[in-house]
């Protein structure tokens, strides 16, 4: 009686947080919160040409199924409590990507009613600078979203108040 054969390729080891980064990693999905021209941009990344599904991501309408949330365009200090309460309504972990040079650092619009740059508010993942930024950055920011997740460690116990997520990357 027993197992007379090895287990080969059937069988693979790895640990719990790079299994939850594999799953988080392969289906982000993002919260669209075009506010300019980068919206377009955004919206044209989605479109069948450049084809986020492959890599899982999907945009979703609703801050509660977000995991991300795309800031894309000018953040103006008005819009900015929206912004914010749309933020905390979404579910732990959280990420934030910055696209557009007026979401990076304010653009060119220097004035009393532009917020220069949402990392006054958020804590930003990543940055997609341009003006508007082509559908290939975005995809390529998000691709780094994706290795930054992976990079993480103790993502899953942070869910559950057993530490802090930490980022290796």
């Amino acid at each position: 009686m027993g197992v007379n054969q090895s287990l080969g390729g059937n069988v693979t080891v790895t640990s719990l947080d790079k299994l939850v980064n594999w799953v988080r990693k392969s289906s982000i999905w993002p919260m669209t919160f075009g506010l300019a021209c980068c919206a377009i941009e955004m919206m044209a990344t989605g479109a069948s040409h450049n084809d986020l599904d492959r890599f899982g991501i999907i945009f979703r309408a609703s801050p509660r199924q977000s995991d991300c949330i795309i800031i894309a365009g000018t953040v103006t200090k008005k819009m900015l409590p929206v912004i914010k309460t749309v933020y905390e309504q979404m579910p732990e972990p959280k990420w934030v990507v910055a696209m557009g040079a007026c979401a990076c650092s304010g653009g060119i619009f220097d004035t009393y009613s532009v917020v220069q740059g949402i990392d006054e508010a958020l804590p930003v993942d990543v940055y997609i600078p341009g003006c508007p930024p082509r559908p290939e950055a975005l995809l390529y920011g998000l691709m780094k979203l994706q290795d930054k997740i992976m990079g993480e460690s103790g993502s899953f116990g942070s869910v559950f108040g057993l530490g802090d997520r930490v980022s290796t990357v």
